[in-house]
């Protein structure tokens, strides 16, 4: 057995490494430890530098060590020549790509670098550049070295064709790019500002349209690589599918009522009024009146509706009519409208079709494009039934295109969508929930009525009640709601809420509202009589309708609602 090398056996290997990590460890907490002492003793010298590289060499992610770092260097700035110190920074750059090799998506690596070259006088942005090359030739997706290169690009003044040229490069070579795409939205807006369209402006057509064709090969191409497609989405935007931000605040409804001598504004965005700063402004007649606004729930939060107590001078029936105007001087705007002699109520609002508050208005050839792309994707879609990005974008474009005329094929798509991506089966059933109420508000105005049917339209969410300020009928049976939330205290006017046959457990929403006198709640979830607390707020409420709810089961707690409810004629369990 002489001259035979001794092969160790699996446990003298394991405890040879455990003794090791040990060791390791050992002078790891011992380095910590002294760096910590000199920085508390204010001994920033090249010694911690020293230390320091020991740690971060092995774990580049110790980002108070980098701080220790930077202290050092900014110390030695005043005491080093400009030799000393340019070698000094030679060193640390150096030393800074061998961290990068260990972890190429260190966070406190990438920062450092970018502090150091920051405080350069004259930095060699050209190396810099070559150095996130050649990083994202190892990994094109590592979005730490993309932010960097931003930032060198930016630093350096490169123009944006040529970073543009640069993405092409290597979406071409690998089209699952997403920092690629991503860095193309932001260079596209720089090389093709429009100025009056504003920061969310429009990218020209021919610009558009070759972007188009680019990443139609994307998707034709990975039709299940999500890069592409929220480029794509991002592409649709600029070409009309969702609808501009509001440039600006406005007032979208304003209503005031004689018999609740009340006045309330409705808002395109939440906002807060502070009665303290004056930012909202009531008129009457031509004259100013100070006046408490508050929201419909009276939490006084940034909301979309506000509303005011109108006093009795105010609403004197032997004038032909009263003027009511509203200034928010935080936006320079106003609305007005008209109290007429032996009428109850008076309102003026702006339509939500005519502006474009759930479409955009487009036109001839933005219709064209959004036409053909719907056309290329249907066309995917036969290919790859399955494919969740390609159903969701069907969706958006017929969407935008006519919301309409498209919804009984967009609830089909809808449908499909959810049998291919279960997974976020509810989400989709609160886009859908959404798309469907804009099409009733839609709907209701064309009509121009006041009464809003959306029963049996399995309906998981409520939004935009602030545009339903005037409907006085209000049908939600049979849907899926699991709530009646706090925004429906928007609904001044309504008198009448059917909602059975759902899953309701809260009524938050019900209360306060002034003309509510019929309130339809059979079959839901109402678990106990303190659940309707906020329906006690309501003054002219004369009918409840509480069959089917699991509180309706016991004598005690129909005494407890006729306690709870005095106000209420007919209370039906």
């Amino acid at each position: 057995m002489h001259g035979r090398l001794k092969v160790k056996t699996s446990e003298e290997q394991a405890e040879a490494k455990r003794l090791e990590r040990e060791q390791k460890l050992k002078l790891y907490k011992s380095a910590t430890q002294t760096v910590f002492q000199k920085r508390q003793a204010g001994e920033l010298d090249e010694s911690v530098l020293e230390l320091t590289s020991q740690i971060l060499g092995a774990n580049p992610d110790f980002a108070t060590l980098w701080n220790c770092r930077r202290e050092v260097l900014q110390r030695l700035e005043s005491q080093k020549s400009p030799e000393e110190l340019a070698a000094l920074v030679k060193a640390e750059l150096g030393f800074l790509e061998s961290c990068l090799r260990v972890n190429p998506k260190s966070y406190g690596t990438w920062h450092h670098r970018c502090w150091l070259l920051s405080r350069l006088p004259e930095p060699n942005w050209a190396r810099e550049l070559e150095l996130c090359a050649r990083f994202l030739e190892v990994d094109e997706r590592n979005f730490h070295c993309w932010d960097y290169r931003r930032f060198v690009a930016a630093q350096a003044a490169v123009p944006p064709a040529e970073e543009l040229a640069f993405t092409d490069s290597l979406i071409v070579r690998n089209f699952s790019n997403y920092s690629s795409w991503h860095y193309r939205s932001c260079l596209l807006p720089q090389l093709h500002p429009q100025p009056d369209s504003g920061p969310q402006g429009r990218l020209p057509e021919d610009v558009l349209l070759k972007e188009l064709e680019l990443v139609q090969n994307a998707f034709f191409t990975d039709p299940n690589d999500q890069s592409a497609w929220f480029y794509h989405r991002w592409l649709l935007g600029r070409g009309c599918v969702s609808p501009p931000a509001d440039p600006q605040d406005a007032l979208h409804c304003l209503h005031v009522s004689r018999d609740d001598a009340c006045l309330t504004v409705s808002f395109s965005r939440p906002v807060l009024v502070d009665s303290r700063t004056v930012t909202l402004l009531l008129i009457i007649d031509e004259s100013p009146l100070p006046v408490e606004w508050r929201t419909p729930d009276g939490r006084n939060r940034p909301g979309h509706v506000w509303l005011c107590d109108l006093p009795a001078a105010s609403l004197n029936d032997q004038l032909p009519q009263h003027t009511f105007r509203v200034i928010w001087t935080a936006g320079d705007i106003q609305k007005e409208c008209v109290l007429l002699k032996g009428h109850q109520e008076g309102w003026c609002r702006d339509s939500a079709t005519d502006e474009q508050l759930f479409r955009c208005e487009l036109t001839m050839e933005k219709s064209t494009v959004l036409q053909s792309e719907l056309t290329s994707c249907k066309e995917l879609q036969e290919l790859e039934p399955e494919n969740k990005w390609c159903l969701l974008t069907i969706i958006l474009l017929m969407r935008a295109l006519d919301p309409l005329l498209y919804e009984k094929e967009t609830l089909q798509y809808f449908q499909t969508l959810k049998a291919v991506d279960p997974m976020r089966a509810a989400y989709l059933d609160d886009l859908r929930s959404k798309f469907l109420l804009e099409n009733s508000v839609l709907k209701m105005e064309y009509a121009e009525v006041r009464v809003l049917y959306l029963s049996n339209k399995d309906l998981t969410v409520l939004c935009h009640l602030e545009q339903l300020l005037l409907v006085t009928h209000l049908d939600l049976s049979h849907n899926r709601l699991r709530a009646l939330p706090p925004a429906l205290a928007a609904l001044r006017c309504l008198e009448v809420l059917q909602a059975s046959d759902n899953a309701i457990e809260s009524l938050d929403g019900v209360t306060n509202l002034p003309r509510l006198q019929e309130l339809l709640l059979c079959n839901n979830r109402l678990q106990q009589p303190a659940a309707l607390q906020p329906v006690a707020s309501c003054p002219k409420l004369v009918l409840l309708n509480l069959r089917g709810n699991p509180l309706c089961q016991t004598v005690g707690t129909l005494e407890h609602l006729a306690e709870l409810l005095p106000s209420v004629s007919s209370i039906l369990t």
